[in-house]
């Protein structure tokens, strides 16, 4: 079976670990999903990454991350940028997710990077998507 949009299916993944409270989350991985993933570890939404490599393409592990009373971490996760529908921006336009309080992930010419850094290299391309504390977005 053919996948249309595995960033997506990846975000699909990771929305339902969380609803069910499941403690770690795989997908097929890929660059751009490891790209997200290390976002996600470095922005403090997620315990830890693993990549684990198999005769294909490999695996990400991801280790959810909930508050001292099972409080979710990550409060929503939105695809903003589509296959069939791409969305670009300015600089100027880049979204401010929850006041500054969640994250927009942007694909750019020098990789992937949240919003905040996009504004301080001023850079903004695809908007990825985003998350109730993050918003990403792709190219």
């Amino acid at each position: 079976m053919v996948m249309t949009d595995p960033i997506a299916d990846f975000l699909t993944r990771i929305r339902n670990a969380n609803q069910a409270n499941h403690s770690v989350v795989e997908a097929p991985a890929s660059n751009i999903k490891k790209g997200i993933a290390e976002i996600l570890k470095h922005e403090g939404f997620v315990k830890n990454v693993e990549v684990i490599e198999d005769d294909k393409q490999g695996i990400i592990r991801i280790f959810l991350k909930y508050g001292q009373n099972g409080e979710k971490v990550i409060t929503g996760l939105k695809r903003i940028s589509k296959p069939g529908l791409r969305v670009y921006t300015k600089r100027e336009d880049v979204p401010k997710v929850l006041n500054g309080l969640g994250i927009a992930i942007i694909s750019t010419s020098e990789g992937l990077l949240t919003d905040r850094e996009a504004r301080q290299k001023i850079l903004a391309e695809k908007l990825l998507l985003t998350f109730g504390n993050i918003k990403i977005q792709s190219l």
